[in-house]
């Protein structure tokens, strides 16, 4: 997990000989590197500065520190920690994985033998290289952001907003799918489509969804509670293949379920296909329990991912949604159209409940409706907003009934 850290000048930040955990990101600042040989004299390997990456070989094997490294300024750190490494490198390509561990073993090897046999390095300054790397990545982009989520989720800065999930037949609210936004001090509206990506590359993903799941459930029983529904809403709460392999995940939705008082038929898991090819076996051992207990098990952007049709029948799935890209192009192009007939027409008969992402218009409510779709949710019937608003919104489509 990624930790801001800040140390003085002069202050050590890694001693040779010692066990490593992590490794660190200067954000700001400059650090020296030296070695003690083996007469007890010491060599100055170099210095560091924003950008570059120290102590990075202790996350990959168990080998003590080889260097020890000085703050010669004030510096600002980002730690990666042994665990996140390991878990984003679980993620990577296998000859990725492979690949970073003969290169950290051979420059572990490289290092002891120019020190023992006192050769002359023919490549650029590290420094240089490093540099390079940093300005060419991502990565220290993504490792401050992981960063400054953990502390926004800490400070309260991250909240859900809830989409209203309308059904066709009745026109009325059904329930909402809980979305997660956040709202930086400083910066602002920060993007889903920027920080959702980061976290599940990250080990926070799961600190993440336990949180938006008890948030959710206690916001539906005010929900409830504000407007007179008594348990007929329901809540869709989006899940990723970190949480499935969480081994508490099951006891952490039931613990969420009794201490909120909510229903489990009230609860609706929302997975996307590329979860469950992820890994099929633990998806269906944990959907079936999920499924005995009552909760209702959503797929996400149907239609965009796998083109086997297979899993609809091997894991307990009860809802589809079509993915919205579909829904927006239907009306103009017979294809989209076709295609999203063809969905509705495989649910009915699989006995799934419909629901279409992304309606934004009265022709795309219609064209659902005459299809006999069940559900919709989309701009034309409400954005995602706040609870606050969501129970106004409520209160007024009471009102015009009554």
């Amino acid at each position: 997990m990624e930790i801001q850290k800040k140390f003085k000048a002069g202050e050590t930040i890694i001693a040779q000989g010692e066990q490593g955990d992590c490794a660190y990101i200067i954000e700001n600042g400059k650090v020296e590197i030296t070695i003690e040989q083996a007469d007890g004299s010491i060599l100055n390997v170099g210095t560091r500065g924003s950008g570059a990456m120290i102590g990075e070989m202790s996350i990959i094997d168990n080998a003590p520190r080889t260097a020890t490294i000085i703050a010669l300024e004030d510096c600002s750190l980002l730690e990666i920690t042994k665990e996140d490494f390991a878990k984003r490198l679980e993620k990577a390509d296998p000859v990725i994985r492979m690949a970073s561990k003969v290169i950290i073993t051979r420059y572990r090897d490289m290092v002891t033998r120019a020190n023992i046999q006192n050769e002359k390095s023919l490549w650029p300054p590290a420094e240089l290289v490093e540099l390079g790397y940093s300005e060419e990545s991502e990565a220290i982009n993504t490792i401050r952001l992981a960063s400054e989520f953990k502390e926004a989720l800490k400070n309260g800065e991250i909240c859900l907003h809830y989409q209203p999930i309308i059904d066709l037949k009745t026109n009325e609210v059904s329930g909402f799918e809980a979305l997660m936004r956040w709202f930086h001090p400083e910066k602002g509206f920060i993007s889903p489509g920027l920080f959702i990506p980061v976290i599940e590359q990250s080990d926070l993903m799961i600190e993440a969804s336990k949180w938006a799941l008890k948030e959710a459930c206690m916001a539906l029983k005010r929900i409830e509670g504000a407007t007179g529904y008594d348990s007929h809403l329901h809540m869709s709460v989006n899940f990723s293949s970190d949480d499935f392999s969480s081994e508490d995940f099951v006891e952490n939705v039931y613990n969420t379920l009794s201490e909120t008082d909510v229903q489990a038929q009230q609860l609706h898991l929302e997975i996307t296909e590329r979860l469950l090819m992820q890994q099929p076996e633990n998806a269906k051992d944990t959907l079936n329990m999920c499924k005995k207990a009552g909760m209702q098990i959503s797929i996400d952007d149907f239609g965009t991912g796998y083109s086997s049709l297979s899993y609809l029948q091997y894991f307990p799935i009860d809802i589809l949604k079509i993915d919205r890209t579909f829904i927006q192009d239907m009306h103009k192009n017979e294809d989209s159209l076709a295609l999203v007939k063809s969905i509705v027409y495989l649910g009915k008969n699989l006995n799934k409940h419909i629901i279409a992402e992304g309606v934004e218009c009265q022709e795309e409510a219609d064209l659902l409706k005459e299809m006999d779709c069940d559900s919709v949710q989309g701009f034309f019937f409400a954005k995602p907003m706040s609870e606050k608003d969501i129970i106004e919104l409520i209160h007024n489509r009471i009102e015009k009934r009554a």
